[in-house]
């Protein structure tokens, strides 16, 4: 069986004809030979929904849950350790390094700040209760108890919780800081980017500036809403783009984007968490001590 530190990744079965769950998984993960399954489903790696084994003859079944534990071959380890700030009952708070994901995807599975944070604290039970880009480095706040999770969880779903970032780009002296950006934000192409469109602003960011030196300046940037690439948007629509941002304004070819600079990272920190304990009613405040290199 997977070691207690792994984590299943969940596929509810779609609507098809296939006589098997094997079949079904061959055909939805075309990347993964039926080799392959074949000999994850033998090591049990390939649980139904009581996390008991599924073999190759299992009859396929719409909406069937099925846990898999996803394995990266030659995973390239990430070179930057994270750090924890805060351990209790309830919470991990973790400043996590630039290059490294919060939880397993694309290439990454055990090198990433869930995988680590397991493994190094014993506990199996942790979800980050948030994300940031696997480019941005700083604070991540984690859940490590079931019975408060959904406590911890509605800061961020009712906006409870205040989010500081800093960033160094280009500077602006022809604006006026402090400066409230609005933008209406929309689904761009390819897929994984946003642009502005049109029609009423969805998403807000209050814009400060902390440092000027010469062309560069350091920011400060509170999120009021957050929607994906916020920050990255907003600052690159205002002809200040993030340094070192593959995306924005302009995507860099894909061969640039796979292979990580680690010379290069974005310059991009989330810098604080502010919020009321939902558990005690007590204020509770983290900084990253991480620092943006100019």
């Amino acid at each position: 069986m997977p070691p207690s530190n792994s984590r299943p990744s969940t596929l509810h079965l779609p609507q098809g004809d296939w006589p098997t769950v094997l079949d079904c998984l061959c055909e939805r993960f075309p990347a993964i030979d039926r080799a392959t399954w074949l000999d994850r489903m033998a090591r049990g790696r390939v649980l139904d929904a009581d996390m008991q084994p599924i073999d190759a003859a299992r009859p396929y079944r719409v909406g069937m849950r099925v846990h898999y534990f996803r394995e990266v071959p030659n995973e390239t380890p990430v070179p930057f350790e994270e750090r924890i700030l805060h351990v209790d009952e309830h919470l991990v708070v973790a400043d996590k390094p630039h290059f490294l994901s919060v939880m397993p995807a694309g290439e990454y599975v055990n090198e990433t700040l869930l995988a680590r944070l397991s493994k190094r604290l014993g506990n199996a039970d942790l979800v980050p209760i948030h994300r940031i880009d696997r480019l941005t480095a700083g604070l991540v706040l984690f859940s490590a108890n079931r019975e408060s999770r959904d406590a911890y969880q509605a800061l961020f779903r009712e906006r409870r919780i205040a989010k500081r970032y800093e960033a160094i780009c280009p500077a602006l002296p022809g604006l006026e800081f402090p400066l409230r950006r609005q933008l209406c934000m929309v689904p761009g192409e390819p897929f994984f980017l946003m642009r502005e469109g049109d029609g009423e602003p969805n998403s807000e960011t209050l814009i400060e500036v902390l440092e000027r030196r010469d062309h560069l300046w350091r920011y400060a940037l509170t999120p009021i809403t957050g929607r994906k690439h916020q920050l990255r948007l907003h600052m690159a629509t205002l002809g200040a783009g993030i340094c070192n941002d593959p995306f924005y304004p302009q995507l860099l070819p894909r061969q640039e984007r796979d292979q990580d600079d680690y010379s290069r990272p974005l310059k991009l920190l989330a810098r604080g968490l502010r919020f009321r304990d939902p558990l005690s009613g007590e204020p509770r405040e983290f900084e990253s001590r991480l620092q943006l290199a100019w």
